[in-house]
């Protein structure tokens, strides 16, 4: 369907979907690979992976395998509320985010020495470095225009769904709600939230909207 869609484009057209296409899949490796390090800092993840983790562990699952199956649930959301938010982006990231946050955490364990993750100042360090770059290769990829992930899709039909009642209120008050209400459902399921939890929740909005504006100026 997607190759369909993209042969019929001309040359223009194609030109941006590979460029928007790269640009999502540069941002959802980066997700994963930065994620693994939040992982191993053990300082807190973003409000859905928090969700995934916590659920994974009660049922004795991986983050890879039980993140695609909840994704497969939100993709059907998206479906059929508003299909045009899938794109490739959609699959990359439903697929690969928490697989490729396995073999990271898997390969760093292996390499790296445990007091990385353990020992100050070291340990802070990590997490800085990983959240900081976790947020804005979450916000690269969103604003890709390549298809947004399962979750972020039905965050998105919710957002404009209660814009349209309430035309005042901005994106990412909207965004923290969504994320709150993951962070909510991950504490039910016998998560703890740290301090990363609460510092993606509240900056990964107002990322979104401040990469979105450099990313259109750049394209100018």
């Amino acid at each position: 369907m997607i190759l369909e869609f993209v042969f019929k484009m001309d040359t223009m057209d194609k030109h941006r979907f590979i460029k928007s296409t790269i640009i999502s899949f540069a941002g959802i490796f980066g997700m994963g690979f930065f994620l693994s390090l939040l992982i191993m800092a053990d300082y807190g993840t973003d409000p859905y992976t928090f969700m995934n983790r916590a659920i994974a562990s009660t049922l004795g699952m991986t983050l890879g395998n039980w993140q695609l199956l909840i994704n497969i649930v939100f993709l059907l959301i998206v479906i059929i509320f508003d299909r045009k938010l899938i794109g490739p982006g959609t699959i990359f990231n439903m697929v690969l985010i928490g697989y490729y946050a396995d073999f990271f955490v898997w390969l760093w364990k292996k390499l790296l020495p445990p007091g990385l993750f353990v020992e100050q100042p070291s340990r802070a360090l990590v997490f800085a470095v990983a959240i900081a770059a976790f947020v804005v290769c979450a916000a690269v990829y969103m604003n890709a225009d390549a298809g947004l992930s399962p979750y972020d899709g039905s965050c998105k039909i919710f957002t404009e769904a209660v814009r349209r009642k309430w035309k005042g209120i901005p994106f990412f008050i909207l965004r923290i709600v969504c994320d709150t209400a993951v962070i909510l459902t991950g504490m039910a399921a016998g998560g703890r939230p740290t301090i990363g939890i609460i510092i993606i929740a509240l900056t990964l909005g107002p990322a979104i909207s401040i990469v979105g504006k450099l990313m259109k100026g750049a394209d100018k």
